[in-house]
């Protein structure tokens, strides 16, 4: 729920008030980017903060022109289509611009710029952007760590209550305050209900499909899952399944239903991909297959509590920090010679 303290500056008038509490993941905030017109133009970069050739995305930090607050720009390419018709008209036609580059025999290497409407990229828009957001999208070393239940219970879970960190944003698509228009499909069950709706990255196309289920349970991860919450989790693979055919026309064969862990956010979701979609976080040391949850869980009730789980640290993530003090990971060369 949004904080009331929040919602009371909202609706006061003073600039001053409204200056003194910010929301980020609130719609209702005042001081967004996002409550006019964004120009590009008016973007003043201060850092890159990432460049992923593999995804073809650049992540850029800066300022908007009047507004103090930081903003995070990404900028991804867009899939190809994969109908000729698109191909045709898009890359295929006389308003295609070809230049060669460099030919060796029957190799030719040239730059192409398609029809205007084809050669657009997808960007989002974060602002305000905290320092939580910076540092996710930054550059980092990674390490892995290995879990225990006893870790998760003294270490990882103290650590998660006590940063409080914002599901404002969820909590607005759960309560309809945001993106209502975009839901999929949703099951209002207290216990097995969930919300489908497009993920914020996805582009639309079929071959990109990315599509985010919440449950409407607050449950923090996979941790905290036992047999009481299969019902939910096979209500979520089934429907998801079968909603996703019938819109998409993509059969069960072909989707990836996964969740993470650790979670960018502590409220349980799943993700639906196309599995021909290099989807980022499907990696071993992050996703868990749907499937493989609910088997594990049906095979021990508290899988889930008894399992060691291994994933990676960031090393501008506090947690590491605390990892390291706890022993969980060496530290740093440098600060033990200092």
């Amino acid at each position: 729920m949004a904080d009331k303290n929040i919602v009371e500056t909202l609706k006061d008038d003073s600039p001053a008030k409204k200056r003194q509490k910010v929301d980020p993941d609130n719609p209702e905030n005042d001081t967004s980017i996002h409550k006019g017109v964004i120009k590009l133009s008016n973007f003043q970069m201060k850092r890159i903060l990432n460049v992923n050739s593999t995804r073809k995305q650049v992540i850029i930090e800066g300022n908007f022109a009047g507004h103090d607050s930081s903003a995070i720009v990404i900028f991804e390419k867009k899939c190809f289509p994969t109908e000729e018709i698109f191909l045709n008209r898009g890359f295929l036609n006389e308003g295609t611009i070809v230049r060669q580059n460099f030919r060796n025999g029957i190799y030719g290497n040239y730059e192409c710029f398609p029809t205007r409407e084809h050669n657009g990229v997808n960007a989002i828009v974060i602002h305000p952007a905290t320092q939580s957001h910076v540092d996710k999208y930054s550059i980092k070393e990674l390490h892995f760590v290995e879990e225990t239940y006893e870790i998760y219970k003294n270490i990882t879970l103290p650590f998660i209550e006590s940063q409080q960190f914002s599901l404002t944003w969820v909590d607005n698509i759960l309560e309809h305050k945001a993106e209502q228009g975009r839901i999929i499909y949703e099951d209002k069950d207290k216990e097995n209900g969930f919300i489908m709706l497009p993920d914020l990255k996805w582009d639309g196309s079929p071959e990109s499909l990315n599509i985010l289920v919440l449950s409407l349970k607050r449950i923090k991860s996979i941790r905290e899952l036992n047999a009481s919450h299969l019902p939910l989790l096979k209500n979520i693979r089934d429907v998801g399944i079968e909603t996703i055919r019938k819109k998409y026309n993509i059969s069960a064969d072909r989707l990836r239903l996964y969740l993470h862990y650790r979670p960018s956010y502590y409220h349980l979701h799943v993700h639906i991909t196309y599995i021909m979609f290099d989807s980022p976080g499907i990696f071993v040391e992050k996703a868990h297959l749907l499937s493989t949850v609910i088997g594990n869980i049906e095979m021990m009730p508290d899988y889930y509590q008894k399992v060691t789980l291994t994933f990676t640290v960031a090393e501008n993530d506090p947690l590491y920090k605390k990892y390291q003090e706890h022993g969980v990971l060496p530290k740093d060369e440098t600060s033990n010679n200092s």
